[in-house]
């Protein structure tokens, strides 16, 4: 190459470099040096659960994006029930692979919509599909997706990669105020002061539920009517 050509194509990468670094020392990263950990757990003044620079039932879908840097999977799930009663409806946000923090998770954000709407969404839905469990899943129209970006969040899930054994949730979390195991071998670490509901498995999966008071209660209840009676 001519070294004319190749001292203007240098100078030039050296000015495209140089204007890059000036953008981003005029518009600095402004999560540069904050850590969002899962154990941080906090209350607001109104009791509400506060976890990830987020609050659960005020914060909004768009809020969780923003946080992590991704759109997420956007689903409606409906659930008929045998007895005639009304469909249930639920609609989730799905985030998969997401590094916060140097912690790599999945996450799960219910939001907080009524029923009604729901069911209004569901006719609207563009396709369904039928899941094991007999629920069936929707795709949504656009533009009901886009009114449930400002939706807040009714619950969060958040599905560590990494296995935890007790001592580190211990460790992280403190004592559980209570321990509810299942049959299958999962136990519940519940922490109800700060809306906590830590469910491993014997192999050391984790899956952490972050809960408003109204939400925790029923997540007990629900528990706790599972329970098999006690022999005798």
């Amino acid at each position: 190459m001519d070294r004319k050509i190749l001292l203007s194509v240098l100078t030039g990468a050296l000015l495209a470099f140089i204007g890059i670094w000036l953008l981003l020392t005029a518009f600095p990263d402004e999560r540069a040096g904050i850590r969002l950990y899962p154990w941080d757990v906090s209350r607001s003044a109104e009791g509400q659960v506060q976890v990830f620079g987020l609050t659960i039932g005020e914060s909004s879908l768009s809020d969780l994006r923003a946080l992590l840097g991704d759109e997420g999977k956007l689903s409606l799930f409906a659930e008929t029930h045998d007895d005639g009663a009304d469909d249930a409806f639920a609609v989730e946000a799905y985030f998969d692979n997401v590094l916060l923090s140097n912690l790599k998770a999945d996450w799960v954000a219910t939001l907080a919509v009524p029923q009604a709407r729901l069911a209004e969404m569901y006719d609207r839905g563009l396709r369904a599909s039928k899941l094991a469990s007999g629920s069936r899943k929707v795709k949504l129209d656009p533009e009901d997706a886009a009114v449930l970006a400002g939706m807040p969040i009714r619950s969060l899930t958040y599905l560590p990669w990494k296995s935890l054994r007790p001592e580190d949730i211990v460790g992280r979390f403190g004592e559980p105020a209570r321990k509810f195991p299942e049959e299958t071998g999962v136990v519940h670490w519940l922490y109800p002061e700060q809306g906590l509901d830590i469910a491993r498995d014997p192999d050391g999966g984790v899956v952490i539920q972050y809960l408003n008071p109204e939400e925790y209660e029923r997540a007990v209840r629900l528990l706790e009517a599972a329970e098999p009676p006690a022999n005798g």
